[in-house]
C-alpha cells in the first residue's frame, strides 16, 4: 500500500512548473522493483535481517526488493556500487558501520567519501559483538582461560573484514590486554561462523546476531559479550566489563540508505515505507528470534548517530594504523 498521497491537478495550477512535475512524477513511483544491495554474502546477519524486513516494506510500497548480494573489500564491492548507481529511487543498499566510515576514512584507500555521498533512510539494527570458541574447544573454556592463553600463544580470529567491528574489538584486545590475535578476514558471516565450526580459526570475533543460535543449539560457545550490559537474547554470556575487562565495547550498526540526489518526495516515501515495515509485529517477533536487535532511527537521529561513529574511529586513528 503506497503511503504518499496524489497531488490533483487543480493544487499544481499555484507552483511552479516544474516543482509540479517533480511532484507528479515522484506520485507514480515506485513502479517497478527496488535494488537493494547488501555488502556482504547471502546467510549472514544482513542478509537475514533483510529478507525478515522486506516483506513487511512490499506491502507498504507495492512493489518487490530486490536482494542483491555484494561481497568483497570488507563492505566496499557492494557500497561502490551503490554509490555508483541512479539516484532515480530504485536502487538501495545497506550500509554496515563501522566498516562503511573505516573505509572512507583509511587514508590507504584515498576514497573522496563521506557521509555526503549517501540519503540516509533508516537504521535498521544495532548488534552489540560478542567473542566466541568452537564447542569443542580443550584449550581455554571462559574468557579469562582464553586471554591468559592468548597472552602467550599466536591466536587466529575471524572476522567480517578488515577494519571493522570485528576487527576493531581484535585490535582493543591486544592493545589494552596484551592477548595475540592475529585477524583472518572473511567476506561474511556465514562463512564466519563456519571458520570457528569447522575449527578452521581458533576464536571467534562476531556479533550476538551472528552467533546467539549456534551458542544456544550448543554448534560453539559464546564466552563473553563486548556490551554494556548483558543481551536478552544470551542472558547466560557475561560482558567483559563484569569479567574485568574494561575499553572493550563493540557493535555494528546496519541501515538503509540512497546513493546521494535522490528526490525528497520519494526519501520521504521511504522512510514512511521502512519505519512501517520495521515495526511490523511479524518483524519484530521474528528478529528477536533470530537474536538482531531492531534500532529504528531515521533523519537527524541517525544522522548524528552514524557521525559519532565516525569521531569514536577517528580516536582510533593510531591503533588501526592510520
Amino acid at each position: 500500500m503506497k503511503t504518499i498521497k496524489k497531488v490533483g491537478m487543480f493544487a499544481c495550477i499555484s507552483l511552479p512548473i516544474a516543482l509540479c512535475a517533480s511532484i507528479s512524477w515522484a506520485d507514480s513511483y515506485p513502479e517497478r522493483p527496488i535494488s537493494t544491495i547488501i555488502s556482504f554474502g547471502a546467510g549472514g546477519n544482513t542478509d537475514v535481517g533483510a529478507r525478515i524486513l522486506f516483506p513487511a516494506v512490499e506491502r507498504e510500497l507495492g512493489v518487490p526488493l530486490n536482494i542483491i548480494n555484494r561481497p568483497g573489500g570488507g563492505g566496499w564491492v557492494g557500497w561502490t556500487q551503490l554509490l555508483n548507481s541512479s539516484n532515480n529511487g530504485y536502487t538501495l543498499g545497506y550500509i554496515n558501520t563501522p566498516n562503511l566510515i573505516t573505509g572512507y576514512m583509511d587514508p590507504q584507500y584515498r576514497r573522496d567519501v563521506d557521509l555526503d555521498n549517501f540519503e540516509l533512510i533508516a537504521n535498521h539494527v544495532t548488534d552489540y559483538g560478542v567473542i566466541s570458541i568452537n564447542k569443542n574447544e580443550t584449550r581455554f573454556d571462559n574468557i579469562d582461560e582464553l586471554v591468559n592463553f592468548a597472552q602467550s600463544n599466536t591466536l587466529t580470529a575471524s572476522t567480517t573484514g578488515a577494519n571493522g567491528d570485528d576487527h576493531i574489538a581484535m585490535l582493543k584486545m591486544n592493545h589494552h590486554y596484551a592477548t595475540q590475535f592475529v585477524p583472518v578476514h572473511t567476506t561474511g558471516t556465514a562463512e564466519q561462523r563456519a571458520a570457528i565450526q569447522g575449527g578452521h580459526v581458533d576464536v571467534n570475533f562476531s556479533n550476538v546476531g551472528d552467533t546467539n543460535m549456534a551458542h544456544r543449539n550448543g554448534d560453539l560457545k559464546i564466552i563473553a559479550i563486548m556490551a554494556p550490559e548483558r543481551s536478552d537474547f544470551i542472558p547466560d554470556v557475561p560482558t567483559l566489563e563484569e569479567m574485568g575487562y574494561s575499553g572493550v565495547i563493540s557493535w555494528s550498526a546496519r541501515g538503509i540508505a540512497a546513493p546521494k540526489g535522490i528526490d525528497p518526495v520519494q526519501l520521504e516515501l521511504l522512510q514512511e515505507a521502512f519505519i512501517t515495515g520495521m515495526q511490523d509485529p511479524e518483524h519484530l517477533a521474528k528478529m528477536a528470534e533470530m537474536g538482531l536487535k531492531v534500532d529504528i532511527r531515521t533523519g537527524d537521529a541517525y544522522r548524528e548517530m552514524l557521525e559519532e561513529e565516525e569521531e569514536g574511529v577517528r580516536a582510533l586513528g593510531e591503533l588501526l594504523g592510520w
